[in-house]
């Protein structure tokens, strides 16, 4: 494989993971909570790192494509333990207790609390979250960089 392939397979890997978020969320009536659209950013960047790389071969934007790519996993892969309960997520997306505030003060959070908890996993393919599936396929993308690197 050339670096050119390799550059456009992880690029074009990002741009599907992203068409597929989207399918999830405008056809499929998933939406995102907010740690998956964390997860999304990072994709964005490495598309955009792709398109660069492919136009100017610069070694620079190989890298930054693959820390993009690993940046989207490791959010994946922290998303995981959050749906797992291995360790507490954002308290704005998470149930936890409450306490330390007034009645009136959580009836406000409860009215304005946003529907899609990260805590929840909405869908799983063999066991797997959307979210470890996205840490699997973006490490996967982090090796098809990292292969681009070797090659140019």
């Amino acid at each position: 494989m050339t670096r050119t392939q390799a550059v456009a397979i992880a690029s074009l890997g990002s741009l599907a993971l992203l068409l597929g978020a989207f399918a999830f969320q405008h056809i499929g009536g998933l939406p995102p909570c907010k740690m998956c659209i964390w997860q999304r950013y990072p994709h964005v960047s490495a598309v955009v790192f792709g398109a660069m790389a492919l136009s100017f071969q610069n070694r620079v934007l190989i890298i930054a494509g693959a820390l993009a790519a690993l940046a989207s996993g490791l959010i994946g892969l922290f998303h995981v333990g959050v749906e797992q309960g291995w360790w507490d997520g954002p308290t704005t997306c998470s149930s936890g207790p409450v306490g330390g505030v007034s009645p009136q003060e959580l009836l406000d959070q409860i009215l304005t609390a946003p529907l899609v908890r990260c805590d929840e996993i909405a869908w799983d393919l063999f066991g797997i979250s959307m979210a470890g599936w996205n840490a699997i396929v973006s490490f996967s993308l982090v090796a098809l960089w990292l292969l681009a690197l070797k090659r140019s």
